[in-house]
């Protein structure tokens, strides 16, 4: 899995942020805010990516357990995908 073409990840004042540029923008006129591990996903996710290629990277990064790590990763690719930003 990996974002969509047309969305990109800026920061703007010390906060990261998600807008659509290009024809992504014609259906999507949003921004969505960032924090700092959904930051870090997203920098993975700029090429494919699997889940378990993220999951090892956010308990190397974060030194979390397994659980905590898949937990939190479904929960920001469930939003991604509502949001229809990551293929």
């Amino acid at each position: 899995m990996k974002i969509k073409e047309g969305f990109l990840k800026k920061n703007v004042g010390g906060v990261d942020i998600v807008v659509a540029v290009g024809e992504a923008s014609l259906n999507f006129n949003a921004m969505i805010t960032l924090n700092g591990s959904a930051s870090f996903l997203w920098s993975l996710l700029e090429k494919e990516t699997t889940p378990e290629e993220l999951v090892c990277a956010m308990i190397e990064k974060y030194d979390i357990d397994e659980e905590t790590a898949r937990r939190d990763i479904e929960a920001f690719l469930d939003k991604a995908r509502s949001a229809g930003i990551i293929e």
